[in-house]
Formats: structure tokens, sequence, C-alpha cells
């Protein structure tokens, strides 16, 4: 194990965790406000992503199909919302998981008629091409960099919303006792509309920002979405900061483990038994965290007030 590749590995982790913490976040919102388990949330950030394929097409400029593939994404998510997800929010669990999940095979489905089963893809901006030096000559490409700050900046812009405008208050408060928001007058299922739109807004632009980087297919988004349920669960349930911390630590932990995993079992191991335990071990590793995490802290990391 080198430097220069111990730090491209931390790059890619922190890469994945800010993908995670964009999904992850709005599944956060919708779990924590409504109490409403939305398995469908994964198959928001594969819509992101293919509609910026057909946005990509039609425009050839990448920063307008972050522009519309957003607003598209917003539009589909609300579509969702009124059409089937708000004739469940007063339903039990089980009956939300078998509709979101009727929700994932209709749209996977649907993205195979309409876009085809070929893996798709699209490219990034060109001033955002090239690498920039991190040790020994090796690049780290930038468009990468620019992923992991446009996340940053997200993150940011969401804590302040959460955290300082009156309908930041309300979601806190929703997450907290909605029972008591609605007693007090407050309209909480349009709020629950706008944190619906809002997060299935978030799972897009990941979509919108994974495409230059991952194959564009039917099903991309289900991985995520397990990955998203880790961190929200690690994180603690309605805490956007838990999101968020959350997301950069199963990035790392799942990108460093899958990488050194293997060479840190040799120490020990014979070669050809350390490359068939390293690999596995490496895939249970964010589960061992959650496992962890949930024994000293059964609500999460920083969970919302009110769930502690």
């Amino acid at each position: 194990m080198t430097a220069t590749l111990f730090a491209v590995q931390v790059l890619n982790g922190l890469q994945l965790g800010v993908l995670l913490f964009l999904v992850a976040a709005g599944l956060t919102l919708v779990f924590g406000v409504m109490d409403f388990i939305n398995l469908a949330h994964g198959v928001q950030y594969m819509l992101g992503a293919y509609l910026a394929v057909t946005f990509y097409g039609l425009t050839g400029n990448f920063f307008a199909t972050v522009v519309l593939a957003l607003a598209a994404a917003l539009v589909l998510g609300l579509v969702l919302e009124v059409l089937v997800f708000r004739h469940f929010y007063d339903r039990d669990h089980l009956d939300q998981v078998l509709a979101t999940f009727g929700v994932i095979l209709f749209l996977n489905e649907g993205v195979r008629i309409v876009w085809g089963a070929s893996p798709l893809s699209y490219p990034g901006p060109e001033i955002l091409q090239g690498a920039i030096p991190v040790m020994d000559g090796f690049g780290y490409p930038v468009y990468r960099i620019a992923l992991i700050v446009a996340g940053l900046i997200c993150a940011a812009g969401l804590w302040l919303v959460v955290a300082r405008t009156k309908v930041g208050m309300l979601i806190r408060a929703g997450a907290a006792n909605p029972a008591m928001l609605s007693a007090l007058g407050v309209n909480v299922r349009q709020l629950f509309m706008v944190v619906f739109g809002f997060g299935a807004m978030l799972a897009g632009f990941a979509g919108v920002m994974a495409g230059p980087i991952f194959s564009v297919e039917p099903g991309m988004g289900d991985g995520v979405l397990i990955l998203a349920f880790v961190v929200i669960v690690i994180g603690g349930i309605g805490s956007i900061r838990g999101a968020f911390l959350a997301a950069l630590l199963v990035g790392l932990v799942d990108t460093l483990g899958r990488s050194f995993m293997t060479d840190i079992f040799k120490l020990f191991l014979e070669p050809s038994a350390a490359n068939q335990v390293g690999p596995a071990i490496a895939s249970m590793l964010i589960y061992v965290l959650m496992a962890g995490v949930l024994f000293f802290r059964p609500t999460g990391l920083f969970p919302a007030p009110g769930r502690a």
C-alpha cells in the first residue's frame, strides 16, 4: 500500500460519501418527518441519471442538463407523491414497502422500454476535464473533485435551510413530533409534499452527477438505496447532520475496505486464503459498522430531537 494509492482511495471514498449523502438526505427526511418507508427513493437517483442522458442529447451542454434534469426530477417526484405515495401515508409499513417496491419494478421496466437495457453515458463538462496531480506524477480527475465540492456545498446549503429557515424549523418539528405539529395548525400534508419533492430532487441530482462516472442503466439505484438506508440508520433517522457524517464514514469504510482488506489479511494469512477472505470481509464492513453503532447507540449517532 502506497501513500498515493491511499490518498486516491480516500478521495474515492469522499466521492462515494457525498453521493450517498445526496440520496440519504431526502430519504432520512421522508422517513423522519413522514414515518414513510420509501423503497423507491433509489429509482429517483436512477431517473436523474436517465433524464440527464436525455437532456444532454438535446442540449449538448452539461450545466443546462443539470438544471433541466433537476427540474424534471422535482416534477416527477411530486407526480409520484400525488399519484401513489400520499395514499399510503396512513397505512402500515408493510403496505408502504409493497407499494414502493411495486414502483421500483414499474420504473425499472419503464426505463428499459424508453431508453433500452444497454448502459448509457454522457461526458462531464469540458471545463472539468483533466486531472489534478496528487503525488508521484499521479493525477486525480478534476470532475471527481468537483463532485466532492458540489456535494459539500449542497450539504452546507441543506444545513442552512433546515437549521436557519422557517421551513427548516417545520421540518425539524415534523421529524421530532409530527402529531404535535399538526395539532398546532400546520398543514402537514403540504409539508410532506415539499419534503418529498425536495428529497426526489436531491436524489436526482446525485444521479446527474454520477452519470459521467458510472454506467447509466436500469436498476442502478438499487445498490445505492441499500447504502442510503445504512447511512440513515447509522446517522440517526431524521438527522441531516447524522446523514452527512454517516455518509462520509460509510463511503470511506466501504472504499478503503474493498481496496486494502485483502492486503491486510495477507499480513497473517496465506495469499490464497487472503484473496478469498479479504473481499468477503470487505463487503461486510459497513454492516459490521452499522451493527456496532446500533449496539452502543440504538437511535444512531445523531438522532433528530425527540427520537433519542
